[in-house]
């Protein structure tokens, strides 16, 4: 696996590998869990050379948030990517992104709004504007993206349409299911900062979400029911609920019942940990 940190590098890297066959882009921010590998090894079933890229974006951290403490162990990945069969590593430095002088930003309206949109402003355009240079940067003919962070995919979805960035630079931009943990919580770097007893007390996120779909697919109505969830999670030793909301799927539209392609989003604290997940409600 070669592992490049500046672009010119990475243009003739990867000019190599396209001449030889497709090449699929797995973006990540490191500390790398079975989650992230889940994309890789699907990449790899789907195209035939894979490059992953690992950059700690500051642009889509806030104020107040982690961006510091955020886990960095580049040897570690470095080594569980090569054993996966990755052609490229693309590491570059924050100079290398974002240059002396840099002052462009790309904002995504609407799928953006409420969830993570709401409580972390910024957060999206951030997100967007990093994802639009690994794509002019990398040029994959398909990327991959985790569907623990659904709006986030929808954003990178729209934007790929709205900038014309599916043709030629990606024709397909993938969503893989949520790898979860044995007691049934969704994979998260972020796990790591979670004390044994939070561990513990997180669990009960994903079980307090089955049991709030079960009823909102007996046609309960959303508000009351959501209302239920959010109260349990205080009671189980969650601090603070962002948000408990019903939406639809593909536009992530608020919805007050449930119906064929809405999903169930959470997001919760425990201490300085935000946990997010969302589950499809048939």
């Amino acid at each position: 696996m070669d592992t490049i940190t500046t672009l010119n590098e990475l243009r003739g890297a990867t000019a190599a590998l396209r001449k030889t066959g497709s090449l699929a882009l797995v973006p990540t921010m490191g500390a790398l869990h079975e989650g992230h590998l889940t994309l890789v090894r699907e990449a790899r079933r789907l195209a035939d050379h894979v490059a992953v890229s690992i950059f700690v974006n500051p642009r889509q951290f806030g104020a107040n948030e982690d961006l510091d403490a955020y886990p960095r162990q580049l040897a570690r990945d470095s080594e569980l990517l090569d054993k996966e069969g990755v052609a490229l590593l693309w590491a570059p430095p924050p100079s290398e992104v974002y240059p002396e002088g840099y002052a462009t930003n790309i904002s995504v309206a609407g799928v953006s709004d409420g969830l993570c949109g709401a409580d972390r402003p910024g957060h999206f355009d951030g997100v967007a504007t990093v994802v639009c240079k690994l794509f002019n940067q990398v040029r994959p003919d398909m990327a991959f993206f985790g569907e623990k962070d659904w709006q986030q995919l929808a954003v990178i979805r729209r934007m790929a349409r709205d900038l014309d960035l599916t043709s030629p630079h990606v024709d397909a931009i993938y969503g893989v299911p949520i790898i979860r943990e044995a007691d049934g919580l969704a994979m998260s770097s972020r796990n790591a900062y979670l004390s044994t007893q939070q561990r513990s007390i997180a669990a009960v996120l994903p079980h307090a979400m089955h049991e709030t779909i079960a009823r909102l697919s007996r046609g309960e109505a959303a508000k009351a029911v959501l209302a239920d969830l959010a109260r349990r999670l205080i009671d189980s030793g969650f601090d603070t609920v962002d948000y408990a909301e019903l939406r639809h799927g593909d536009n992530l539209v608020p919805a007050t019942v449930a119906a064929p392609g809405t999903r169930l989003f959470v997001a919760a604290r425990i201490g300085g940990t935000r946990l997010i997940d969302n589950m499809a409600v048939d």
